[in-house]
């Protein structure tokens, strides 16, 4: 006979900041989390899982993440690739006080392997590049929104949850995702849960090379300690990372200046430079020109 999940209500720590934290479990490990909190706060918030998906119930639209633009909007959904990193973002990054309210779906790969028992949801297939976006925020689809008050019920009416309802939620969010047309980035990230493929030193290398990342986790990402992941890159590339790098998100700026019409800034942030500043310095160094001038030459 199945037990009935365990709904724990989480007592509320001395300073007061999180004024309610409930967790539905399901075989044992969080599935849902309702938390709702003050802002900012000191400590991040236990997410214990390799993934979570975050509906924002109630926030006053203050930035989480300030540049990864992400921000505590009523509607909005972030789906990341890292719980802990996650529960350092709910508290809020902002001066002044403010208020979050925020119900999580917790993805487990250990969990989502026994629910569907070792097969791949409908709708899924395997990754043909590297994950490169770890953080994605986007607003609710309806069908999202109507999920995630449904959870509400769950949270309200303990009665009514069994393991049976939660093994179908669970699997409807995850089709509801992986089905989502509007962003690759979230069904490249829930397709990542099921992944199989493993990706060779120069594809991980190749896929991040406009991604702003220190190169401490491009090495973890490659399954290296730092002075090893240099060593592999010389042998490998020549040269050194800092170069190669460099290099290969100027010739990007380059590339996107002939056909895209979007400000040179916002091109160099797309091609993980710093700032306006630090890409004109650069690309003039190996130009010989500024970016805008020679936006004006190859598109005269």
């Amino acid at each position: 006979m199945l037990q009935v999940p365990f709904l724990r209500v989480d007592p509320v720590p001395a300073d007061d900041m999180i004024l309610d934290h409930k967790t539905i479990e399901l075989f044992g490990t969080p599935l849902f989390t309702w938390i709702t909190m003050k802002t900012p706060m000191q400590n991040p918030v236990p997410l214990p899982s390799e993934a979570c998906f975050a509906y924002i119930m109630d926030g006053d639209q203050q930035y989480l993440v300030e540049e990864e633009d992400i921000k505590a909007e009523p509607g909005n959904v972030i789906l990341s690739l890292c719980g802990n990193k996650l529960g350092q973002m709910l508290p809020g990054h902002r001066e002044g006080e403010g208020r979050v309210s925020s119900i999580v779906v917790h993805f487990q790969r250990e969990l989502l392997l026994k629910v569907y028992e070792h097969a791949k949801p409908p709708y899924w297939k395997e990754l043909d590049k590297p994950v490169v976006k770890y953080i994605v925020q986007s607003a609710a689809s309806e069908l999202v929104k109507q999920y995630f008050l449904g959870l509400v019920h769950l949270f309200n009416h303990r009665e009514a949850v069994s393991e049976d309802i939660l093994v179908l939620k669970l699997k409807e969010i995850i089709l509801l995702l992986l089905q989502t047309k509007d962003s690759e980035l979230i069904t490249q990230v829930m397709r990542s849960l099921f992944s199989e493929r493993t990706f060779t030193f120069k594809e991980i290398v190749e896929a991040h090379i406009c991604e702003p990342l220190p190169l401490q986790y491009l090495a973890y990402l490659t399954h290296h300690s730092l002075t090893s992941f240099k060593k592999e890159f010389k042998r490998i590339y020549n040269t050194t990372p800092g170069v190669y790098i460099l290099e290969k998100r100027t010739e990007k700026v380059a590339d996107l200046l002939k056909y895209s019409d979007e400000n040179i800034s916002s091109i160099g942030y797309q091609c993980g430079f710093t700032s306006p500043a630090h890409l004109s310095r650069v690309f003039k160094n190996k130009y010989g020109v500024t970016p805008s001038e020679y936006r004006s030459a190859v598109t005269a």
